[in-house]
């Protein structure tokens, strides 16, 4: 799906054998030092070698990926590449090993259609929930839905329309799109529910949350693609619009699309080649879930308080060490 901030590739992981012997100086001898890095070594199954972690345009998945990669690296010796990649174009990297692991899927049958081994060339695989449910709709800021509850009935759009009107709509409300690289259909939502709205997409995550912060704060008129999980909503309190109820089938189609988005359980898609090999972060990979506060909490700390993905990260896994440790079981 959806705009991840500037990010910081990380390659050259120290190795955990060596980490191990290295903090062992002090408290004992070499040979117990040894014997400490010889069961970490059995335990673990072996080696990690390279993680290959695609890192989707959006904060929560960015922080999904740091956590995660950060683990990998601090516990099982990984070296760790962050790859900045579009949702459609990770998945193509599973076939050539530049991409072992997409952490968070947003649901893509088409990419699923393509890539999994029943129907496609077999490269992906669905690795699992990953704990997020993802929840994808038409929002307003909470200034609009409090003076006009009725707006919150996407019947009663076509009425506020012209208040809507930017420059960019041409006469027509406007409808702000996210990045378009994520799963939406909203210009077919338009034109099939006959709404006097054009589609402009703002290009980023960041974007968007400018323009929602903006419209609350001046109260704007602005109607736009929004999700959780999502730390912004913590600060403004984005409220939903109601579209036609989603029934299965509904989306097969993407032109003829006219029904809301559905709750998504976010899911886990990785490599088929890389999931049937040795590395340790199989396992570590195959046992990540977290909730969506927990990745809020992560997105907050890049996004809102200017940390590094890595040092929100590794914060997190200090604060959260009984979760890391299921992860590793």
């Amino acid at each position: 799906m959806r705009i991840a901030r500037s990010r910081w590739a990380r390659s050259g992981a120290l190795a955990a054998v060596a980490t191990l012997a290295l903090t062992a100086c002090g408290g004992g001898s070499v040979d117990k030092a040894t014997e400490a890095n010889e069961s970490q070594a059995a335990g673990a199954g072996g080696e990690c070698g390279e993680l290959n972690m695609a890192v989707n345009p959006w904060v929560g998945y960015q922080a999904s990926a740091y956590v995660v990669g950060t683990v990998a690296q601090d516990k099982l010796g990984c070296t760790v590449n962050y790859k900045d990649l579009k949702e459609d174009v990770s998945w193509q990297g599973f076939g050539t090993g530049e991409v072992d692991v997409v952490i968070e899927d947003w649901g893509h049958p088409d990419l699923e259609k393509k890539f999994f081994a029943d129907s496609g060339d077999g490269t992906a695989s669905d690795f699992g929930p990953q704990g997020n449910i993802g929840i994808i709709g038409w929002f307003v800021p909470p200034w609009l839905a409090e003076e006009h509850p009725d707006i919150l009935d996407y019947e009663n759009l076509n009425k506020y329309a012209s208040e809507f009107a930017t420059s960019e709509s041409g006469g027509q409300g406007q409808f702000l799109g996210a990045d378009p690289s994520y799963v939406q259909f909203d210009e077919a939502i338009v034109s099939n529910l006959d709404l006097d709205f054009k589609v402009v997409f703002s290009g980023s995550e960041a974007a968007s949350i400018e323009a929602f912060r903006t419209a609350e704060k001046n109260k704007e008129w602005v109607i736009g693609y929004w999700y959780e999980p999502q730390y912004f909503n913590a600060e403004v309190a984005m409220t939903r619009v109601a579209l036609p109820a989603y029934e299965d089938g509904c989306q097969d189609d993407p032109q003829t699309v006219a029904c809301d988005y559905p709750e998504t359980v976010l899911k886990k898609v990785v490599g088929t080649e890389w999931s049937q090999g040795d590395s340790t972060a199989v396992g570590l990979v195959q046992n990540f879930t977290w909730t969506n506060e927990d990745q809020n909490v992560v997105a907050a700390y890049i996004a809102d308080d200017g940390m590094s993905p890595e040092d929100a990260a590794a914060q997190w896994i200090e604060e959260n060490p009984d979760k890391v440790a299921a992860w590793m079981s």
